[in-house]
């Protein structure tokens, strides 16, 4: 467990490439429920341990994730989500390189549920929602580029199909184009996220560097 920040209405750690976030009908070990026992056994705590889920990462991403302790911080907490004031940022490894040095792939996607993967759809469509993704290459080797994304909305997959549709999918990501596993994992990791303390106002900056191995040509 690494535990990158906590106080006492909100804690923010690392989820490992492969883990649920939240529990799912696999009965897999989510990150959740390490935190919850984790809490559990560090503070002495009887009975249930409140945990607030405010955001997710897909199953095969890394990175940061924060959890609210009280009800009073996943109100806030939450709040700050939806009005999108909450800034996160993420690495990820593409296959090749786009064109030019940064960029904005903006899309409106619908979610095909029984495949669980997006799909860029008119405008119109029925159901799609924006999604607008920032994109920047920080560096290329062998091959293969590394990208610092930002988001300005918070779709599911939205990274995933953003860099998809520029031709350079992430590595490991076969639903979006790639053409090499990497067991449960893909070559995207949410390396950076500012929010506001839930109670001071604080703005609180977090930046964890990913382990994948994946990343270590660029380090």
């Amino acid at each position: 467990m690494r535990v990158i920040y906590e106080d006492n209405h909100c804690i923010a750690v690392i989820k490992p490439h492969g883990q649920l976030t939240q529990s799912d009908s696999t009965g897999d070990r989510s990150l959740m429920d390490e935190v919850r026992e984790m809490i559990r056994n560090r503070d002495g705590k009887p009975g249930a341990v409140f945990l607030g889920l405010l955001h997710r990462l897909d199953r095969p991403v890394g990175g940061i994730v924060l959890f609210a302790k009280t009800g009073k911080g996943a109100s806030r907490l939450s709040e700050q989500f939806r009005s999108r004031r909450i800034v996160k940022t993420y690495l990820a490894v593409a296959e090749g390189r786009p064109t030019g040095d940064s960029g904005t792939v903006r899309q409106w996607l619908v979610k095909d549920r029984g495949r669980n993967v997006v799909r860029s759809v008119p405008k119109n469509y029925a159901g799609a929602k924006e999604a607008v993704t920032d994109w920047r290459v920080v560096s290329e080797n062998g091959g293969r580029s590394l990208l610092e994304i930002g988001l300005k909305t918070g779709r599911a997959h939205q990274i995933r199909s953003a860099l998809s549709s520029l031709g350079t999918p992430i590595l490991g990501d076969l639903k979006y184009g790639s053409r090499n596993p990497m067991g449960e994992a893909i070559a995207l990791f949410a390396c950076g996220l500012v929010f506001f303390q839930p109670v001071t106002g604080e703005a609180v900056r977090l930046q964890a560097e990913p382990e994948l191995q994946a990343f270590l040509p660029f380090a």
